[in-house]
């Protein structure tokens, strides 16, 4: 009988899921993130893609990215140093963030020494020790990247090369044996600050944070959340295994291991945005038109 107990026990992240989706049915939310369309479209490497890898590629649709690795001075000896792409869920949450608190404020300049201990706390991270020095590492390889943006519409396309933040203000732990530069503030460029102003897509706050722990989750449900609306009435979409692999299969090889591991991960989202309309089937997915997960009534009262 305890065994059988056990087995019903909710680990720490399920119960976290749990919360959200049962929040999330009953109330509209009460805080707002906010995300670029195409970073919804284009996800960055799940995993570090290596020391040596300088560039990364993404394309969905009409739309492409690509982030090229950057440098930044190290204020101890005045010389470069290489930062390395970003990469898994962490990025995604400084993205989010900074798109959130840029929106928010209706300023290209985000104080992260201040707001991201706060936004670590929200999302039941760590703020202090490794989890929150590996945040901050990742907002420095951020900082330092160069972005180029890109979607084709109508045989005509329109491209942003930009970095994602303009200036920003490096330092170094005072223990010997942390060698993190940590972004204090960061002013985010104006290119892609006014980008943003126009194509900045509205998430419910509560699903992001029960998704903080997984970047596959956080990418299928940024995408579901700029794709389902607009999705035309009674005219499904139709989106095969193959084109999902390429969009999210990073380091699957067999699309049957990717497609269990996607299926399970889609399970996950669905709690988080419950009146999306998504069916599967051996050929792919099915997408229906559906609420945003944050209406624009919804938008306007917060």
């Amino acid at each position: 009988m305890a065994e059988d107990i056990a087995h019903l026990t909710l680990t720490s992240h399920q119960q976290r899921l749990l919360n959200a989706s049962v929040s999330i049915r009953q109330s509209p939310p009460d805080r707002i993130d906010f995300l670029h369309s195409i970073q919804c479209q284009c996800g960055i490497p799940y995993k570090n893609p290596g020391d040596g890898v300088l560039e990364w590629d993404r394309k969905q649709g009409n739309a492409s990215l690509r982030i090229e690795a950057g440098s930044a001075i190290d204020p101890r000896t005045g010389d470069f140093v290489r930062l390395g792409l970003p990469y898994g869920e962490k990025p995604r949450l400084v993205l989010i963030h900074l798109a959130t608190e840029a929106v928010r404020t209706g300023s290209p300049v985000v104080n992260v020494e201040e707001s991201m201990t706060a936004f670590a706390r929200s999302l039941g991270l760590e703020t202090n020790g490794q989890q929150l020095r590996a945040l901050k590492d990742q907002l420095a390889r951020l900082a330092a990247a160069t972005v180029r943006m890109g979607v084709v519409e109508q045989g005509r396309a329109v491209q942003v090369n930009t970095q994602f933040v303009s200036a920003f203000d490096l330092w170094f732990p005072k223990q010997a044996d942390q060698r993190i530069l940590w972004p204090s503030t960061v002013r985010l460029s104006e290119e892609y600050f006014q980008s943003l102003g126009q194509h900045a897509v509205p998430l419910d706050a509560r699903a992001v944070a029960a998704l903080a722990s997984s970047s596959m989750a956080l990418d299928v449900y940024v995408w579901l959340a700029q794709r389902l609306h607009r999705v035309p009435t009674g005219k499904p979409q139709f989106v095969d295994w193959n084109s999902l692999h390429e969009q999210f299969g990073q380091g699957y090889d067999r699309i049957r291991d990717f497609r269990r591991r996607f299926l399970q991960t889609l399970h996950q989202v669905g709690a988080a945005y419950p009146t999306a309309r998504i069916t599967a089937d051996d050929r792919g997915l099915s997408l229906e038109h559906s609420p945003p997960p944050v209406s624009k009534s919804q938008h306007k009262l917060l």
